[in-house]
């Protein structure tokens, strides 16, 4: 602020709330700020940033967004402060991968980072749907090799899109309806996981709500999100 660097935020959790209230992870005492403003959200080299219906939103470069993907030197202005976006990681998920979100309710279609506080600027993975596959595949004993190395689907059980499957090809997966409830679904070495995103309430995984952390996921989990239910589990 006013040209002055006060401090620099690793990116050590994969979901970062920046906001007024003492309770954020990147607390910015400022009546122009919202008690929660935005949250990052950082998996494996890869951050993004959600508005969270602030009252006064969220500038990037000069132009206003609600979900940014961040990229090195990327400025965030959000009041009288700017927090500039540092990595030396070398992304391999494009800014257009995140924005390709399935949304559930609507007929299918086809060293770490960190925040530094700073003076203010001038100015989710894609997702590929299988139409045509049968539904209910054949689903095989997790133990059998490392998740690392295994397939996975997700079947949707309930809406329009019921009985399709949804191949979890890319490190990151968005789902959800963009608005209401956004889960992102991560391939790790040591299996997958499940983040929520956006949208006041959790997703529930098995009926149990997720909270603001990351859950790996087991073969056959039942997911519910943004009102619709579906099945994780591993291909064979």
């Amino acid at each position: 602020m006013d040209g002055i660097h006060i401090q620099d935020y690793p990116l050590n959790k994969e979901r970062m709330t920046v906001g007024r209230k003492a309770s954020n992870d990147i607390v910015i005492d400022n009546l122009a700020i919202s008690g929660e403003h935005a949250a990052i959200i950082t998996i494996l080299h890869d951050s993004f940033l959600e508005d969270l219906d602030s009252t006064n939103g969220l500038v990037v470069n000069g132009v206003p967004t609600k979900k940014h993907f961040l990229q090195n030197n990327d400025v965030i202005e959000i009041g009288r402060h700017a927090l500039k976006y540092v990595t030396d990681q070398v992304s391999q998920t494009s800014a257009a991968d995140f924005e390709k979100t399935m949304v559930l309710r609507e007929p299918v279609k086809t060293p770490a980072p960190h925040v530094e506080i700073t003076e203010p600027a001038a100015g989710f993975t894609q997702t590929q749907i299988i139409l045509n596959k049968p539904a209910a595949p054949a689903h095989t004993d997790q133990s059998e090799q490392p998740a690392a190395v295994r397939s996975a689907v997700v079947q949707i059980l309930t809406g329009p899109n019921a009985g399709k499957d949804l191949e979890l090809v890319k490190n990151l997966t968005t789902l959800g309806k963009p608005g209401l409830q956004v889960a992102v679904l991560a391939r790790r070495p040591h299996g997958f996981f499940i983040t929520h995103v956006e949208g006041a309430t959790f997703p529930l995984v098995n009926g149990q709500p997720l909270n603001e952390q990351p859950r790996q996921l087991n073969d056959h989990d039942l997911i519910d999100l943004a009102g619709v239910k579906m099945e994780f589990y591993f291909k064979s």
